[in-house]
């Protein structure tokens, strides 16, 4: 592990007074974490810093050939006051995986880590108190070579910022409605769908704004060849119950592998649902909320933990799944979850890691 310097910011900001009022992504701490990365040489430089803007060239890499990936997770304040992380080492241990695909190197993950609680306790009074408030994480790495010309770059900037974000159900678990998207594509097996780089959430910017303009919150993308099997939402994974059954797309390379899909899957048997991971057809999808059979969906993200899916449009036709309410699986699973990640709940999986 790198050894970690740090600077202290001589003027500070003015934190939020009003925790109802925090949204996402728009606040961000005093400090920030990075390291540097040179071919050959490796990582170097892990620092602790004042949160200020990047000098960059027009020429940098990064703004012509998107080597650029990033990760999300939470660090939750407790009811005695203290904070913890929920599963911080696995959010680092797929952005590996995402720099493999990305051609970028493997991430010092022993370092970031360490980089990480440091940066938080530095910055523990941004923690907010409020019931579902929580400080947001994004690692990033970027690369930043200077020089045009396709290929891997020889070097690259690791950073973490901190956002402090408000509740995301401020009048309680509501479903949401999505629309299923069978024009555009976001990704196919073989390319990067499985990792969290930014072009595959450029890719998802069109069809978004499309289905902002027809009412609907998100797009449900579909398999990029056929065109007729359930992939995933923008920001989530989907999950579909059939009464205590509860059924996910599969993991097959153009699916992202969500930390929240994997830990909702294992309380849920924990919890004595069957789950299955499979291939879902679109079309059998509609067919079961019409008959009654498909009692539930909901997406799972680092953001909402569980969203509830109240109905599903495709090309003019809209279905209604369940009673358009929560269910009692998503219910139970968001409990639960959120309930491990607040301390509320022993954590029987070893996913929490305590920072004070």
């Amino acid at each position: 592990m790198l050894p970690i310097s740090i600077t202290k910011a001589t003027a500070l900001k003015e934190k939020p007074t009003d925790e109802s009022k925090l949204g996402f992504g728009k606040i961000f701490t005093d400090h920030m974490f990075l390291m540097d990365y040179e071919e050959g040489r490796g990582w170097y430089d892990a620092r602790i810093v004042p949160y200020a803007n990047f000098s960059l060239d027009p020429a940098t890499t990064v703004f012509h050939y998107g080597q650029a990936i990033f990760e999300g997770s939470k660090c939750y304040r407790r009811a005695d006051g203290g904070l913890q992380l929920f599963r911080p080492q696995d959010n680092l241990a797929r952005m590996t995986r995402s720099a493999k695909r990305m051609g970028m190197p493997a991430l010092d993950e022993e370092t970031a880590l360490e980089g990480l609680k440091q940066l938080i306790l530095i910055e523990k009074d941004w923690v907010p108190h409020q019931e579902g408030t929580s400080l947001y994480i994004r690692p990033t790495m970027i690369a930043t070579d200077v020089m045009l010309g396709v290929h891997a770059a020889r070097h690259y900037l690791f950073y973490i910022i901190l956002d402090p974000v408000g509740s995301y159900y401020k009048d309680g678990l509501k479903p949401v409605g999505i629309y299923v998207e069978d024009e555009y594509v976001r990704a196919v097996r073989g390319g990067t769908g499985f990792t969290k780089c930014a072009g595959n959430y450029a890719a998802s910017i069109l069809a978004g704004a499309i289905a902002e303009e027809k009412g609907f919150s998100q797009v449900l993308w579909l398999d990029g060849v056929e065109q007729k099997y359930v992939e995933e939402v923008g920001s989530m994974n989907m999950m579909f119950a059939y009464g205590s059954k509860i059924v996910t797309p599969a993991l097959n390379g153009s699916i992202l592998p969500g930390i929240t899909r994997q830990s909702v899957l294992t309380l849920a048997r924990q919890l004595g649902y069957e789950t299955v991971e499979t291939r879902l057809a679109i079309d059998d999808i509609f067919a079961d909320a019409k008959s009654g059979k498909l009692t539930e969906a909901f997406g799972t993200g680092t953001a909402a933990v569980i969203s509830p899916v109240g109905s599903l449009c495709r090309k003019d036709e809209t279905i209604v799944i369940g009673d358009g309410n929560i269910g009692p699986v998503a219910q139970k699973l968001y409990d639960t979850l959120t309930g491990i990640q607040y301390g509320r709940i022993p954590d029987e999986n070893n996913w929490i890691v305590r920072l004070s």
